[in-house]
């Protein structure tokens, strides 16, 4: 079972007060139905899906309502039919689907999301038609609504946004994508449409794939610090060996002599772990700081010995 359809499955067994019932059943319909003068049909590929439309339409018009299903060649999943045939005209206007004329209406009623709990329902109806989620445990996080007509797409759009959810809308060959990228963003879709057990299994694993990453950028980083520290380290060796073989490290003052000769004997401790074995064979406190200038000077008399040695 996909992540999607278990979300649906979910939010498929929530119902609220009627005015958000009639919200998402507007959503339902705007966004999934076929329409002639003597019936609405909606279809859907899920069977709990299309028993929770039932129970809405049951619950608002008490009316006569037909389901069935069918196999197609086309799809690999049973298609679940609804057929309502009962106060078609009514149930339309009633929901902001036609107009008086009986013409489709382009703008949502806003007498239909006036609340943030309608708002909320019309958001879940038109999940529950043309919504999808990726699962979390996948490479990426996409949240999308598939969307016939425009106007509509830029409605769920702004409806989205009123949350704060920062959705975009793009152009399809055939309609309109309303879809969402950011991973809180979409964790707070969830929530909003009340999928608690959704939220949680997002979250989990998104707590853990952010950890991971970080374990992964801590290690990568680690590992940069770790070839840096070697490069320095041979580089500081052959500038050593080039004063060793020149003029013999004992021409050197004490102090950088001790530090040339604990590089050589240490050459692939860091500067930080150099300092500190120095600092406890010598039983003379040297820091960091104070070791790298003392590799500066040696850097400094290697370079003029290579200039006077190509002279």
């Amino acid at each position: 079972m996909s992540f999607t359809t278990r979300i649906k499955n979910e939010i498929s067994g929530i119902y609220n007060n009627k005015n958000a019932m009639m919200a998402e059943l507007s959503a339902i319909l705007r966004n999934s139905y076929e329409i002639n003068s003597k019936k609405i049909e909606i279809v859907t590929e899920n069977s709990t899906v299309c028993k929770h439309i039932y129970n809405l339409f049951k619950e608002i018009y008490n009316i006569n309502i037909k389901t069935e299903y069918k196999n197609t060649k086309f799809s690999k999943n049973r298609l679940y039919m609804i057929t309502i045939l009962d106060k078609l005209d009514f149930i339309l206007k009633d929901l902001g689907v036609l107009n008086d004329n009986l013409t489709f209406k382009e703008e949502v009623s806003h007498y239909l999301v006036d609340s943030d709990d309608e708002k909320r329902a019309y958001l879940k109806g038109v999940f529950l038609m043309r919504g999808s989620v990726n699962d979390p445990k996948t490479s990426m996080y996409h949240l999308e609504f598939s969307v016939d007509k425009r106007k509509e797409a830029l409605f769920v759009s702004n409806l989205l946004n009123e949350f704060y959810l920062n959705s975009k809308v793009i152009s399809r060959d055939k309609g309109y994508m309303v879809y969402i990228k950011e991973a809180e963003k979409i964790g707070d879709f969830l929530r909003i449409i009340e999928a608690s057990l959704a939220v949680m299994y997002f979250e989990d694993i998104r707590i853990y794939r952010d950890h991971k990453n970080m374990t992964n950028r801590l290690n990568n980083c680690e590992q940069a610090n770790l070839e840096k520290s070697i490069l320095t380290s041979n580089k500081q060796i052959e500038n050593i060996n080039l004063i060793k073989e020149v003029i013999g490290l004992e021409t050197l003052d004490q102090k950088l002599e001790d530090a040339a000769r604990y590089r050589l004997k240490y050459p692939e401790s860091s500067l930080e772990e150099l300092s500190q074995i120095m600092s406890l064979e010598t039983n003379h406190q040297i820091t960091k700081s104070g070791l790298n200038h003392r590799f500066r000077k040696l850097k400094e008399i290697a370079l003029k010995l290579q200039t006077e040695k190509e002279e």
